[in-house]
């Protein structure tokens, strides 16, 4: 594909608000997990929770779309001057031509499960003021995101699980190529609610400490949340040296299982493919890879083998969930930051809280692991993002010189 331009990019996290709180936390390897006590919820497993949203209701104008979900987009979106860089494009190229594509799992279920809590006792009604379209509704993120910019070009939400949000990189990029948009807001949102913190826990997912990627010892994930956006234009004549492309995406469905990926992580291996055939790069071009890597057994494994057989140990990886939690459908997009700030910096991640590379994975054809961030060139970043039910995606993203 035609490279297109990271113009601006930002998240919010459990990490802290903006691009430097990310930077910090990756450098120092010091990440935002705590003990659950999410609305009083005290499940024996640790989240990355983004505080002051209960405290921070959407701007008059904005009520119908006022949920947690909402409140931590907005956040991310008023972070490293993100709104600006969106206002001006929308100078350069109207509101009609500039795409929204974001991702998300839950969206805003959390306003649902308060609701239900607060129906009628006899008849079982809910609330007056619920608002299910603007404030649970899965397409609420994408229409609030136009209506505070006051957009107006074509807009969608992406749910596939944990890629939701790498696969509106690549849903974006075909509509810049088609010529249907010049520029497009791309991201994802996911915030925490019960139905995902006690599901995953009666699936025996959750970690009871920080999640420990690719160790020996792991147990599980940590669930997060967070908000990603990035905004994708076509290269200007003139870019400067160290400006961010994506280079290529790949995706792919091997519907293996409901839950489980392929042990031998066939579809993550066809994503990582695909994804480097877009960007017309050999394997041996990638100098960092961010792996899904959500530290549970049966995940690490099927993605470790899938990277040792196609990469060969050659290119140092990691996962960051150790920092940031498992953020779910906003993972893609938080990744894909991560990646943007490896390659500004000439930084290699280092794996959080992973204390003991499992011996699965080293050795002919396993990984080169980082345990600790270290300096190095970074040329090509990959990002990978592997959902339930086998959706997965890949992005390659590069520097420009």
């Amino acid at each position: 594909m035609t490279p297109l331009h990271l113009a601006h990019h930002t998240q919010v996290s459990c990490v802290g608000d903006g691009l430097a709180a990310l930077r910090g936390a990756l450098h120092s390897g010091t990440g935002g997990l705590a003990s659950c006590r999410f609305q009083g919820t005290e499940l024996p497993t640790w989240i990355g929770e983004v505080p002051g949203l209960d405290d921070s209701p959407l701007p008059a104008g904005f009520t119908d779309y006022d949920c947690r979900n909402n409140r931590l987009a907005r956040r991310a979106l008023l972070a490293d001057g993100f709104d600006a860089a969106v206002r001006a494009a929308i100078g350069r190229h109207g509101p009609r031509r500039i795409g929204v594509f974001l991702g998300t799992s839950t969206s805003g279920i959390l306003e649902t499960e308060i609701a239900f809590r607060q129906r009628d006792p006899a008849s079982g009604a809910l609330p007056a003021g619920f608002r299910y379209r603007g404030a649970h509704n899965t397409y609420s993120l994408a229409a609030f995101v136009r209506a505070w910019f006051g957009l107006e070009g074509p807009a969608a939400v992406v749910s596939t699980a944990c890629s939701s949000s790498a696969k509106v990189f690549a849903a974006a990029a075909r509509m810049i190529h088609a010529g249907l948009i010049d520029a497009a807001l791309v991201g994802g949102a996911d915030s925490l609610c019960l139905t995902t913190l006690h599901g995953f826990a009666s699936l025996e997912l959750t970690a009871p400490d920080p999640c420990r990627p690719y160790d020996a010892e792991r147990h599980g994930i940590s669930i997060g949340e967070a908000a990603a956006f990035a905004l994708l234009e076509r290269p200007a004549a003139s870019l400067p040296a160290d400006a961010v492309l994506l280079l290529g995406c790949g995706e792919s469905s091997d519907a293996y299982h409901m839950s489980s990926p392929h042990p031998e992580g066939l579809g993550a291996r066809l994503a990582m493919e695909a994804a480097l055939a877009d960007a017309g790069l050999e394997p041996d071009a990638i100098d960092y890879i961010n792996l899904h890597g959500t530290a549970t057994p049966n995940n690490d494994a099927a993605e470790g083998c899938a990277v040792g057989t196609l990469f060969g140990g050659r290119v140092p990886c990691s996962s960051t969930k150790g920092l940031t939690g498992h953020t779910l459908g906003a993972a893609g997009a938080l990744e894909a930051v991560i990646c943007a700030l490896a390659l500004a910096d000439g930084l290699l991640p280092g794996s959080a809280n992973t204390r003991r590379l499992d011996s699965a994975f080293t050795g002919t054809g396993g990984l080169d692991y980082l345990l600790s961030s270290r300096e190095g060139p970074v040329q090509h970043a990959m990002s990978n993002s592997f959902g339930f039910g086998g959706s997965n995606c890949s992005l390659v993203f590069g520097r420009t010189a």
